[in-house]
């Protein structure tokens, strides 16, 4: 009998391709729904779905570091950066420069994969991936520190002719 042959993913391969594949899931799921009910529909929808999921991508990643929750906003952005270096971002699916003062963090976004695709999608509009953005920073940290008040203010979005996305999230103790 021939022997079977046995793959292994290397597990940096793995883990690119599993960020593409979420990312091609979260993209077709967006154009089905869009076939199916139209694109406000569908936005609304993908709203929705994309803060449910940021909630769940903060909590497992605080379980996977074994936290219960950030001890502070600088800790709250060094669990977000290790998902994101998790997902993908080093990897060019997401880029920007941050900075904390106090407590706020400044967020500026040069490259977004979401967005990205969704000009790629050529839809009616390409600016569902801008619209989940409009508290999703919010949202993830909310995850992080849920003993703070988390404020975002939205100032600019690439999606919208801008030519970055600027964020601005505030955490302040209860």
């Amino acid at each position: 009998m021939p022997e079977k042959n046995s793959y292994e993913i290397p597990a940096e391969v793995r883990a690119k391709v599993m960020a593409g594949l979420a990312l091609a899931w979260d993209g077709q799921w967006f154009l089905k729904a869009n076939d199916k009910f139209g694109w406000d529909a569908a936005a609304e929808l993908n709203i929705r779905t994309r803060h449910a999921f940021g909630r769940i991508e903060m909590r497992s990643t605080l379980m996977a570091l074994g936290k219960k929750k950030a001890d502070s906003l600088q800790d709250a952005f060094e669990v977000w950066q290790a998902y994101f270096r998790m997902f993908g971002a080093d990897r060019g699916v997401f880029a920007g420069d941050y900075a904390i003062e106090g407590d706020t963090l400044a967020v500026t976004v040069h490259k977004c994969a979401a967005w990205e695709g969704a000009k790629r999608a050529r839809l009616e509009k390409n600016v569902q991936a801008c619209l989940t953005c409009e508290r999703l920073w919010e949202i993830w940290f909310s995850a992080l520190l849920p003993d703070h008040d988390i404020s975002q203010e939205t100032m600019a979005r690439m999606g919208f002719g801008d030519p970055q996305c600027l964020f601005r999230v505030t955490a302040k103790a209860k």
